[in-house]
């Protein structure tokens, strides 16, 4: 995919695939008119397509589409059998659903500390975190690259462990060929809009060559309903239906999906030749070292800075829109103080906390635009010295 046209505003927001839909609405009206022309808008062809055309690129053996990432991950840990008073491991720095899903099924989650650089969990903080209640490690792929999946492995199979990925971020991400969300039992992926694959609204998918799995997880997104449809239900589920119109925009999607990978990477680079004169005041993304890193898919273009607070108002006042990943470790949010086990400071994620920043990164993205946000942030510094 080469770079976009570009546009004359001086806005640049943080997320836009507009200009993607504008160029190919055919071909995605083409997609919706199966929708339409069946006449079936949940549970229908189209998104079976979807799990096979998911199964055939991450080379699960299977996929069960859901609403969204959350009600994947709370379907997987059920399905994989945690059930209240067991422990899971999950990381103090990344989105709240990583942790607020495991209290969903009555289990705690018990925070741990990342990696500097990778923002993934830390294998020997898993180690010494596991107790008699452990029953999963879910490690979770954020922004750029996968966690250390090998090393954690080691971990769990030493203390008898599954491990369940959170890989919500993670498509297109694989360590030696094998794609993140199948290094586990089980792992998720969402479609959320901003995603490297976006829907136009809420959906997800869980990964899992565990048939067994597959079939409690099919049951649960459907009231706890076998497949046959027999209005015999056998537990209490969820109606977590990914529906027909967001499976047929996500099929049309993922016919560009290795070109907008390929420009994310374009995008990315642009971004490192620029920001990477500003160290140490700027930190570009962090790679791993040779033997652990994954291939790269930069869902999110995320730097650490000095005065990252300051910067994004500076960006702000100038039309340029910007994510924080995360303001504050899961450590210090409201609901889990008391919910969830924090056995030890936190003091990576707490750092990433206050410098983490994510910059504008999308297919879309014109490399006017890229170089604008690099002007600015140059600007910022510049006055400041």
């Amino acid at each position: 995919m080469s770079a976009p046209t570009t546009t004359s505003t001086t806005a640049v927001p943080f997320f836009s695939g507009a200009a993607s839909i504008r160029r190919d609405w055919a071909g995605l009206a083409a997609r919706l008119r199966t929708v339409t022309d069946t006449g079936r808008f949940t549970f229908g062809p189209v998104g079976e397509e979807l799990e096979q055309a998911i199964a055939e690129r991450t080379g699960a053996r299977h996929t069960v589409a859901v609403n969204n990432g959350t009600d994947a991950l709370i379907i997987m840990l059920r399905a994989a059998g945690i059930r209240p008073g067991d422990e899971v491991i999950v990381p103090a720095y990344t989105f709240f659903a990583s942790a607020s899903s495991v209290l969903h099924v009555g289990a705690r989650p018990v925070l741990v500390d990342i990696e500097p650089g990778s923002y993934a969990l830390d294998p020997e903080q898993v180690r010494a975190a596991v107790t008699e209640r452990t029953r999963a490690i879910m490690p979770v792929h954020l922004f750029t690259q996968m966690a250390d999946m090998v090393a954690l492995g080691e971990v769990a199979d030493e203390h008898g462990l599954q491990l369940l990925e959170d890989s919500a971020e993670g498509i297109g991400m694989h360590i030696d060929g094998r794609h993140a969300g199948r290094w586990g039992r089980a792992g998720v992926l969402s479609f959320f809009p901003t995603k490297t694959l976006g829907a136009l609204g809420d959906a997800g998918m869980l990964l899992t060559d565990d048939e067994d799995l597959a079939r409690t997880a099919r049951q649960l997104r459907c009231h706890g309903q076998p497949s046959d449809g027999s209005y015999e239900y056998l537990e209490l589920g969820y109606n977590s239906r990914c529906d027909e119109v967001q499976a047929a925009f996500l099929l049309w999607r993922l016919e560009s999906l290795d070109a907008e990978i390929a420009r994310r990477a374009a995008v990315a680079a642009r971004y490192d030749k620029q920001l990477d004169e500003l160290a140490p005041l700027v930190r570009t993304p962090w790679l791993a070292p040779a033997g652990k890193q994954s291939n790269l898919v930069y869902y999110v273009y995320l730097i650490e800075c000095e005065r990252r607070d300051e910067l994004v108002a500076y960006l702000t006042s100038h039309g340029v829109g910007t994510e924080v990943y995360y303001p504050r470790p899961l450590t210090e949010q409201p609901c889990l103080i008391t919910r969830a086990g924090v056995d030890q400071p936190v003091p990576v994620a707490k750092a990433a906390s206050q410098r983490a920043v994510g910059l504008p990164m999308y297919p879309d993205l014109t490399d006017e635009q890229v170089d604008r946000v690099c002007d600015l942030i140059h600007e910022f510094y510049r006055e400041r010295q």
